[in-house]
């Protein structure tokens, strides 16, 4: 009876309130200080709050990336509460000046981190504000002032890749938006800057483009690679046609396809290896007289890998990681001039995520299974450093990295075989309090696993012993404070703070915004659909976004697919999602070309449920919609005489047009990211969204699968549930 009750009241609580900012522990100082926790998503975080103004300040800095800028002089920590600056030497963290932040008056919004992209000198921040669900503005600003410029407006919200890229020397960057790319120098005065419209270097996305280890820039277009040797890359982007004189370096017999393939070129520029949609990795030398037929043999990739990881050292040792189910799985060569031969990969690390070391001799790999240290050349494991949950990695050079994990922030020695650890920051705070003294100031006290530190708000954090927490209390000589609980919203409580000397009761987030993009509404359930016809193009894309985001969604299969991609649909069955029918063959069933009949709508069905179970062992789902949603009464009723439930499209995206389509019906051709405006926009309880997966006959220039973590994060962070087509129809 208990359990049944508690499942009762958190089954009438707002879905999106279980997901909301939880803020505990507030206590007072005689001082008039507030000290408090906030809890998000799995991370928290430790503030300090001045009464008088409200002005907020983060003590800890939970640490899900990390970057190091300024010559390993500064790392930044990346949350959902925000990007902090922290020295290296160790210290408090600061708030990254015009990045949104929790302490600067921003709201932390669910699904992924809004990313950022600082230039290696730490001067310069790139970010995007959002403006729609779908587009956003690309800010730069200035580290050390807080200077902002804007630099491109309706730019996508990123799919995967942060769209713009430093120049290791930080004197330019470059940034895609709408299937073109743009550079964008740092001159003495970027207010004078020519116009977007000119500084246009061609299509591509932000994939297309890298920075090689001696700093030449590369730019795929095509079938064909450029390059341009720094130094002369910045003075092109200030007085010339960005690629007018760029060398050509490689021609392949295949295009690159920004939005599915990546690239990653040698240490010592002698040859480009190309993963293509996932699926496989060809390796081409680069040469200017490109008079060469030398390839890699195809290497397929086992279908459902992902989160590839290249590392790549001089001479030639070339090191490809990914998982698989999550496994992690292991490619060795050894690549030299023309030849290649294939390396032991026997010995396995816990994690893809890894870096190299800068002289190429080390790897580090963490994640859940924590944190290992790795001989590169060898290959094989030195040192298990931790098994807890590492969150990110990065080196400051070949005998020190950074390390954070949800206690610390630290500095890892490797030269040393006893590997010793320096505490740069505290990534959370497990208790705290203000210390009991009756003399000096009052300084603050935290607990990160089984040690205390203190910090008087100004210095780093210190180990302390015989730690001594005053009481709790609520209230000071002039101010009262206390938890308002929220029914709805991005909040489950907001800190409240009374004047005694006055009246009025101020909220702490009075100033406190979430973006007018992301303006919750009533919290609703909408479904969303993959259709898949005759290609799976985008499957292992859509799968690995769901599995991120937790989300179980409803995929509808024709028996031609199954047929012709086994392993796909197998891949959707262990994923755990739900599986409709799209008849056996896709077929226009309006067409009046085909003899319908109620016999051959049962035949279509049954064949389709015989082909799912031959290949699957399971059964479908009594679900089903007709190919390309086109239908009859006939149609409807003949299926529903064999039991099944015709499921309608709340809401047509338009993915299906292909620029073909788009000419032969004089229509203009709606891009993902206005489809994902057009879809939040119209929202609604019981919405049933498709989105169709594989490579159209006709073409786009972009579909709607590949912004589909766009397209999550919206739907999510506009109150609504994503749930499977069964549920809604409930």
């Amino acid at each position: 009876m208990k359990k049944f009750l508690f499942i009762l009241i958190i089954s009438l609580i707002p879905f999106f309130q279980l997901f909301a900012v939880d803020f505990n522990g507030l206590t007072v100082s005689s001082d008039d200080r507030l000290l408090f926790g906030a809890e998000f998503e799995g991370q928290n975080a430790l503030y300090i709050s001045r009464l008088s103004d409200r002005a907020i300040q983060q003590l800890t800095a939970y640490p899900e990336k990390l970057y190091i800028v300024e010559s390993g002089r500064t790392i930044i920590a990346l949350s959902h509460f925000g990007a902090m600056r922290i020295a290296t030497s160790g210290g408090l963290p600061s708030a990254v000046r015009g990045y949104p932040s929790f302490s600067t008056g921003s709201t932390p919004l669910r699904g992924r981190l809004n990313d950022l992209a600082a230039s290696p000198d730490g001067r310069w921040i790139l970010h995007i504000e959002p403006v729609t669900p779908g587009f956003g503005t690309l800010i730069l600003t200035n580290a050390l002032t807080g200077e902002k410029k804007t630099i491109s407006e309706r730019i996508e919200l990123q799919a995967t890749d942060f769209p713009a890229k430093w120049s290791p020397d930080s004197r330019l960057f470059v940034y895609a938006k709408g299937g073109r790319l743009f550079y964008f120098p740092i001159l003495s005065n970027i207010s004078v800057l020519i116009d977007e419209r000119f500084r246009m270097m061609g299509s591509g996305g932000i994939t297309s483009v890298l920075w090689g280890a001696q700093g030449e820039f590369y730019y795929f277009t095509g079938n064909t690679l450029y390059r341009i040797t720094n130094p002369e890359l910045f003075t092109r982007t200030v007085y010339g046609d960005f690629l007018s004189v760029g060398n050509v370096v490689a021609a392949i017999p295949m295009e690159f396809e920004p939005g599915f393939d990546r690239y990653w070129i040698a240490p010592n520029a002698s040859s480009i290896l190309i993963n293509k949609g996932s699926k496989g990795f060809f390796l081409f030398p680069l040469s200017e007289s490109r008079n060469t037929t030398a390839v890699l043999p195809h290497i397929l990739i086992p279908y459902g890998a992902e989160n590839f990881n290249v590392f790549w050292t001089f001479p030639g040792s070339l090191t490809i990681c990914y998982t698989m189910r999550g496994e992690t799985s292991v490619l060795r060569f050894e690549v030299n001039g023309h030849s290649i031969r294939s390396l032991n990969a026997a010995n396995t690390p816990s994690s893809p995520n890894g870096s190299l070391s800068p002289d190429g001799t080390r790897v580090i790999f963490w994640g859940e299974n924590g944190l290992e240290l790795w001989d590169y050349n060898e290959w094989h494991l030195i040192q298990r450093l931790t098994r807890e949950p590492v969150f990110s990695c990065a080196w400051l050079n070949s005998r020190q990295f950074i390390t954070g994990n949800s206690r610390f922030i630290e500095e890892v020695d490797i030269s040393s075989s006893s590997y010793p650890r320096r505490r740069i920051c505290l990534s959370s705070a497990a208790e705290f309090g203000f210390e009991e003294s009756v003399r000096g100031p009052t300084r603050i006290l935290a607990k990160a696993g089984t040690e205390w530190f203190s910090s008087d708000g100004v210095s780093a954090w210190t180990p302390v012993t015989n730690a001594q927490l005053r009481q709790t209390t609520l209230s000071s000589e002039r101010y009262r404070v206390f938890l308002d609980p929220q029914p709805s919203g991005h909040y489950k409580n907001i800190p409240m703070i009374r004047s005694m000397q006055s009246t009025g009761t101020l909220s702490l987030l009075a100033n406190h915004t979430a973006g007018g993009s992301y303006a919750l509404g009533r919290q609703m359930q909408v479904a969303l659909c993959f259709d898949l016809y005759d290609d799976d193009t985008g499957l292992p894309l859509v799968l690995s976004a769901l599995r991120r985001f937790n989300i179980k969604a409803t995929f509808f299969l024709n028996g031609n697919f199954i047929r012709r991609h086994p392993d796909a649909a197998s891949a959707i069955v262990n994923a755990g999602h739900e599986m409709g029918s799209l008849f056996y063959a896709p077929i226009d069933l309006s067409d009046t070309r085909y003899r319908i009949t109620r016999e051959f709508i049962a035949q279509g069905l049954a064949r389709n449920e015989d082909e799912f179970n031959r290949i699957t062992g399971r059964e479908l789902s009594i679900i089903w919609h007709p190919p390309f949603f086109r239908s009859s009464n006939l149609v409807n009723t003949s299926a529903a005489a064999e039991g099944y439930i015709t499921v309608p499209r709340t809401y047509d995206p338009g993915d299906w047009m292909s620029r073909e389509d788009s000419f032969r019906l004089s229509l203009r051709q709606v891009s993902p990211s206005e489809m994902i405006d057009q879809i939040i926009a119209r929202r609604q309880a019981g919405a049933i969204i498709p989105v169709r997966l594989g490579l159209l006959q006709g073409g786009r220039d972009e579909y709607l699968f590949q912004r589909i973590e766009a397209l999550l994060d919206a739907l999510i962070r506009s109150g609504c549930e994503i749930v499977t087509v069964s549920t809604v129809l409930r």
